[in-house]
């Protein structure tokens, strides 16, 4: 064939550009296109040239992943259940028809959970340390549209074309958004909370949202992440700007960005998402016995490099137990000072001090 379509939502869009891949290169390796790395320009492994045999057509029947515009494509392991997200440009499609007859008959539960896997992209590409000028207009429209859309999309979406069109539009810019500023630690953990306990993945993204805010918009965070353009901490003051844009209240950083982390849970609720992981059935007992594995998994996974806070392994699973409980959210630890270490018992050991006892 000349020409491959991928008819479907983001699982069958990526499956499509793996199909495209093996097609044109079947000597390709998996783990090769799968390694990661910290910056997708500048990569050990150079992907092999697509579009010398077919072109790839992307048609998105739902409003979500934005995968029809973005060089990505996330694949799920059958045997292991380890979801591998893929980044290369030349994974991007060669066309998308964003088409809102495709979109009308989605269920409800489709509808909320990919509108706010939306958000998630929208959210995530404005705080993401690779973000510019380009996809911040592209994130902040993105959010304005689905923040008054969404619900309609949601209530009548068998019969109110204007809502599935502009969230069908709302999704792909959110798509575009990402595709370039990319994303961060809530779709680390939404990839392996899916993966491990088989949630749809914007129900998993919409359950870890407001802890990654929080965790996010600390203004000495203890680890910042790493790219030469982001030269200090900022997300507070960035979440306050889309808060502005979303015309919410507050006078501070701090009150805006209670405000946009409200109005986000409201929209969940809107839209039925439940607020907490354990809400949706998942046994106490199987969760904090896969939760290691989990965390180890998210902080190794190729969103987290551009969190604007690189997370410990720690400040992971905390998030995971305060979303799979709920009534609290993460809070910043006190640092450690002086007095909370004592020397070690060799003086001239100079490299290994000890914290006290209860510390």
């Amino acid at each position: 064939p000349d020409c491959i379509i991928a008819l479907g939502g983001g699982s069958a869009m990526d499956a499509g550009k793996i199909m495209w891949v093996m097609y044109e290169h079947p000597d390709v390796d998996f783990a090769d296109m799968a390694m990661r790395f910290i910056d997708i320009r500048k990569r050990v492994y150079t992907f092999p040239k697509m579009g010398e045999k077919a072109y790839f057509i992307a048609v998105p029947t739902s409003a979500g992943t934005g995968s029809e515009v973005t060089p990505f494509a996330v694949i799920t392991d059958e045997k292991t259940g380890i979801k591998y997200p893929l980044a290369d440009y030349q994974l991007l499609p060669n066309m998308a028809i964003i088409d809102t007859d495709f979109h009308m008959s989605a269920p409800r539960g489709l509808t909320a959970a990919s509108g706010i896997d939306a958000v998630s992209h929208a959210l995530e590409a404005y705080a993401s340390v690779m973000a510019t000028d380009y996809t911040d207009g592209l994130a902040k429209q993105a959010l304005k549209v689905i923040f008054e859309y969404l619900p309609r999309a949601y209530d009548n979406g068998q019969t109110d074309v204007e809502a599935r069109e502009k969230m069908a539009n709302a999704a792909t810019m959110a798509g575009m958004a990402f595709a370039n500023a990319f994303l961060g630690v809530c779709h680390s953990m939404a990839h392996k909370l899916g993966a491990f306990h088989h949630l749809p993945h914007g129900v998993a993204n919409a359950l870890m949202l407001e802890e990654v805010l929080r965790f996010n918009s600390a203004e000495a965070p203890v680890k910042m992440g790493t790219f030469p353009q982001y030269d200090h901490p900022k997300t507070l003051s960035r979440y306050a700007e889309v808060a502005d844009s979303l015309g919410l209240a507050g006078t501070t950083d701090e009150e805006k960005l209670e405000s946009l982390i409200a109005a986000v849970n409201a929209l969940k609720v809107r839209v039925g998402i439940k607020p907490t992981i354990r809400d949706y059935g998942i046994d106490e007992a199987d969760f904090l016995a896969r939760l290691d594995d989990m965390t180890e998994q998210a902080f190794d996974d190729q969103c987290t490099g551009a969190n604007p806070r690189y997370p410990l392994m720690s400040e992971i699973k905390q998030m995971y137990l305060n979303a799979y409980y709920g009534g609290r959210h993460f809070e910043e630890p006190p640092m450690p000072t002086a007095a909370d270490f004592e020397p070690a018992a060799d003086p001239h050991d100079f490299k290994r001090t000890y914290r006290k006892a209860g510390k």
